[in-house]
């Protein structure tokens, strides 16, 4: 009753099947609604109240019966207003809003949100919102004036569907929830198909961003980014190809037609299939020499579609839908496997033409084009060595081989090749370039033989670069054609039936013909290595005569040598030119001997040995190398273990019949030493300087003992290396030690100071991968310190622990009748330990580089009542002397090239020495030095590797580096 008689019963509608009134309930925004459907006598409303009938209903009725059954009075008697009026405007660039209070006085604009209003008890009263009302106000409560943000307006006019109370302009209009859609008609145009979109006729007129007036119908625009906002896009038209119509078809209609009606006129448009999956196709053709590939994803066989750039262009047929996974699946293989893109031309020219046959070789895709056929061919290649004795080769001379090795081509289809070849030279280039084919000159590829390859690739590649221009086989290279031609059971020439001592233990050489002037008693192990340089000479080959030093190389090469009648050129160093011409007057006497050396030096073209220097041989190249020699010998021939020095590339460009190399380390630093060697005396044997790092000295140095194992098998024919301990049991024993020497204060301190020093500079710089020169500096001064403090720039120390153990150990040693030899790198410390033997009273001589009679030194060292102690310089005296009046040898600064040392050692303990020898080297106690001595022990093992017995070390390392100056 209190709802009744506050009139807060107000009637909305009604029609024959019902009555829609409000009941508005103080303290509520929104009033129920109560409908009565009159012919069926049913009631709702839509408050949360549980009781039915609620108290709204009971309120309807009472209003309803008070009326007297008569809906209209009802509603005259609840018009007491407060309904929310919306009235639109058309402004310049959209449209403004403003809301009105409806009353019995008339309408008053509304000044505020309706939720303060709504918050006031005396307008509260007055006003009636609905539930759109308010979800209005809050979208309004944010705008500024003016034009309403396109977002709010969209916003708005879907909160406002069916309002009853909105204007625009004055005049009554609907808002209706309806998008506006544009319209799509596809009709043909020749050989075309027009797509054209227009607007829904019903519009209007645009009257703001996304909105439209139909007739008196506000309504939201839909689609705009295709009509545009302001319909500005419209109408619209596009054009499809014949090529596009798969497109159309499969994309473009199948989208517009779930977005907005579309009439389709067209008579064109092909059928759809899913029954074709995407698939590659490479179209293969020759250009020029090379090749031409053009790679495209299609559907269909014959292709009904292809896709460019993402597109489906229609070719005939029914269109495919598109499979994009698969089409995904199939671009990524073709880019890993072939390196392609679909649509783009690329051109291949030689082995990139040859190694993108072998990729299309594995790759599952349809091949057309001129080319197709020869890349798809498969053959078959078969070795075939051909090898005989050239006619007119002289009686007992060195062989004259020619040598040839190709493969044929056997056809695995019908129409292959017939009688066709390929030559062995391009079958290892393109093994080496990692390539899985070979072109076939007649077109087509051929697959590499790699079991074949992978087992004699190597020993091929070394034949094929030993023949001269003439085919002819280099001498060196026939033992291991030999060896192919047993390993193939090809066809052997009878002639190499000559070489079969080579593959043979030494001893079983033929006894050699010593010359008849020979004035030696050879021993066993002599005349063996004699046997075998005579049978180098005589087949044409060369040879590295590496015995361990003091066994006898400068006279087992004087029986070798050609003899009188023949010309024989020996180099060595400077320091032994005169040992050889002694040792060549000694042994043979017969011969003519010319001493190239000296500033009145002449060549004497009637002499059978000539000696002279590697400084001679850089200086006078141009002389020597205009000289046609039968024998060549490189003595100390460590001389050219650096293949881009100067004397290296002398020794390489002299013409001689028969080379030699003497030396007692063959390697002292690194395998490209041995390389340098064996370039010398059998130019080929190792292959190129770049392949034999690749393939020989990398593997091995990483620990690859299959690397040395192949090494030494190449070599073991032309390398002839014996030691001391196995073939010359009579010479007395020789004995290694270490003196230990304790640094005392002062020498602590300074060498402590120069190890802080590199510790602090140097080794951030190596541990960066730079400073190797300044660690190589910090090395030098730690060794000097660890010597003698006066070694050390700015320090002038008087006295050395280590030169006073020195003097008492060479005054002990004199004491007992014995002799010494002290070896030093720097002769500046020569010079700190001559005074300290006159202070000691014990006398000596002195060798260095700076000696003018080096002989008259050596003689009086020799000699009977020669002085006790013989100071050298390792540089100097490291090799070429023979000082067996010594039976003791100190190295006062270790060196971490075991080889040197043992040169140095070697001076006392060779032939005709008959007292046992003492080499001691001192070293000073927790100093770098003790690190030396370890790292001597591991660089023994690389030529170890490649010659069983090197005696010799590997390169100083920038690990190496690290280790020695960490401590």
């Amino acid at each position: 009753m209190k709802l009744v008689r506050g009139e807060g019963v107000v009637l909305e509608s009604q029609d024959e099947d019902e009555l829609v009134l409000r009941v508005r309930v103080s303290g509520m925004a929104v009033a129920p609604t109560v409908v009565l459907y009159p012919g069926e006598l049913e009631w709702d409303c839509d408050c949360e109240g549980r009781q039915r009938p609620c108290e709204h209903i009971a309120a309807v009725a009472i209003a309803l019966s008070q009326g007297e059954g008569d809906p209209a009075e009802l509603k005259a008697s609840g018009a007491a207003g407060g309904a929310i009026v919306y009235r639109f405007k058309s402004a310049e660039h959209g449209l403004q809003v403003e809301r009105f209070l409806s009353g019995v006085e008339g309408e008053r604009p509304l000044v505020s949100s309706l939720a303060a209003l709504l918050s006031q008890p005396g307008e509260a009263a007055k006003i009636h919102p609905e539930e759109p009302d308010l979800r209005a106000d809050r979208v309004l409560e944010s705008r500024s004036r003016g034009v309403l943000a396109a977002d709010q307006l969209r916003s708005l006019l879907t909160i406002l569907v069916d309002c009853k109370r909105a204007f625009l302009d004055g005049v009554p209009v609907q808002i209706s929830g309806e998008e506006i859609l544009p319209h799509a008609h596809l009709r043909d145009e020749g050989p075309d198909v027009v797509l054209t979109l227009a607007a829904d006729p019903r519009v209007t007129r645009a009257v703001s961003a996304g909105v439209v007036l139909c007739g008196d119908t506000l309504a939201r625009l839909g689609e705009i980014e295709l009509c545009g906002a302001w319909l500005q896009n419209l109408p619209a038209t596009r054009r499809f190809s014949p090529g596009a119509l798969g497109e159309l078809k499969t994309r473009v209609l199948p989208d517009l037609q779930t977005r907005m009606k579309v009439v389709v006129e067209s008579q064109k448009l092909p059928r759809v299939t899913r029954d074709l999956a995407p698939r590659i196709q490479i179209e293969l053709n020759h250009i020029g020499t090379g090749l031409s590939a053009l790679a495209t994803l299609v559907y269909g066989e014959p292709p009904c579609a292809r896709i460019d750039e993402g597109r489906l262009v229609h070719l005939s047929g029914p269109v495919p839908v598109r499979d994009e996974a698969a089409e995904r699946k199939l671009l990524l293989k073709l880019r890993d496997e072939l390196d392609l893109l679909p649509g783009r031309r690329v051109t291949y020219q030689a082995d990139d033409a040859t190694r993108f046959a072998g990729r299309l070789a594995r790759f599952r895709g349809e091949l057309r084009g001129d080319a197709a056929r020869e890349v798809a061919s498969r053959y078959a290649l078969v070795p075939r060595l051909l090898a005989a004795e050239t006619a007119g080769a002289s009686p007992g001379g060195p062989l004259r081989m020619g040598f040839e090795f190709t493969f044929d081509v056997v056809g695995a289809e019908r129409g292959g090749p017939t009688g066709a070849t390929v030559e062995a030279g391009a079958v290892l280039r393109a093994w080496e370039s990692g390539l899985g084919l070979v072109p076939l000159q007649g077109g087509g590829f051929a697959p590499l033989p790699v079991a074949f390859l992978e087992k004699h690739g190597p020993r091929l590649a070394a034949l094929l670069a030993a023949r001269d221009e003439r085919g002819h086989l280099a001498a060196h290279a026939l033992p291991e054609l030999a060896r192919l031609c047993d390993e193939l059971e090809a066809p052997k020439p009878a002639a190499l039936a000559r070489l079969s001592p080579v593959f043979q233990a030494f001893e079983k050489l033929p006894p050699p013909t010593l010359p008849t002037d020979l004035r030696a008693t050879l021993r066993p192990y002599q005349q063996q290595g004699v046997a075998w340089l005579q049978f180098l000479r005589t087949t044409g080959m060369g040879g590295l005569l590496a015995d361990d030093m003091g066994l006898g190389k400068t006279l087992q090469t004087l029986c070798a040598l050609p003899g009188q009648g023949a010309r024989s050129l020996i180099v060595c160093p400077t320091s032994v030119v005169h040992n050889w011409r002694a040792e060549c007057e000694k042994f043979r006497p017969t011969l003519k001997l010319n001493v190239y050396h000296g500033r009145d030096r002449s060549l004497d073209p009637q002499a059978d040995v000539t000696v002279t220097s590697y400084a001679l041989l850089r200086l006078d190249l141009e002389l020597l190398q205009s000289q046609s020699w039968d024998a060549l010998v490189l003595d100390e021939a460590q001389a050219i273990k650096n293949p881009d020095s100067q004397a290296a590339r002398a020794a390489y460009a002299l013409d001689a019949g028969f080379r030699l190399a003497l030396t007692g380390t063959p390697v002292e630093n690194r395998l490209d030493e041995l390389w340098s060697l064996m370039h010398f005396a059998n130019r080929g044997l190792l292959g190129g300087r770049s392949a034999f790092a690749e393939q020989v000295e990398r593997p091995l140095i990483a620990g690859d003992a299959a690397a040395g194992a192949r090494l030494r098998t190449r070599l073991k024919p032309f390398v002839l290396r014996r030691l001391k301990r196995d073939v010359a049991p009579d010479l007395p024993p020789r004995t290694e030690a270490v003196l230990h020497v304790e640094l005392d204060e002062a020498e602590r301190a300074i060498y402590d100071t120069v190890r802080a020093v590199a510790q602090k500079d140097v080794l951030s710089l190596l541990e960066g991968g730079r400073g190797v020169m300044a660690a190589l500096e910090a090395l030098l001064r730690l060794r000097q310190a660890a010597c003698h403090g006066a070694l050390v720039p700015g320090q002038t120390l008087a006295q050395s622990s280590k030169v006073e153990r020195l003097v008492d150990a060479v005054g002990t040693v004199a004491a007992e009748g014995g002799r010494s030899l002290v070896f030093s790198q720097w002769t500046s410390l020569l010079d700190l330990i001559e005074p300290a033997l006159r202070d000691a009273q014990i006398p000596f001589c002195r060798l260095d580089g700076s000696t003018r009679d080096r002989d008259a030194v050596v003689s009086r060292f020799q000699a009977a009542d020669g002085p006790p102690v013989m100071l050298i310089s390792l540089k100097a005296g490291g090799s070429g002397l023979n000082l067996t009046a010594a039976d003791h040898v100190f190295i006062c600064d270790p060196w971490w090239n075991p080889a040197v040392e043992a040169q140095a050692a070697d001076r006392a303990h060779r032939i005709g020495q008959d007292k046992p020898v003492f080499v001691y080297r001192l070293v000073s106690v927790d100093t770098v030095e003790s690190r030396i001595l370890a790292l001597q022990e591991r660089k023994r093992a690389l030529a170890d590797a490649a010659l069983a017995d090197g005696g010799a070390a590997a390169a100083l390392t920038r690990e190496d580096l690290l280790a020695l100056l960490a401590g």
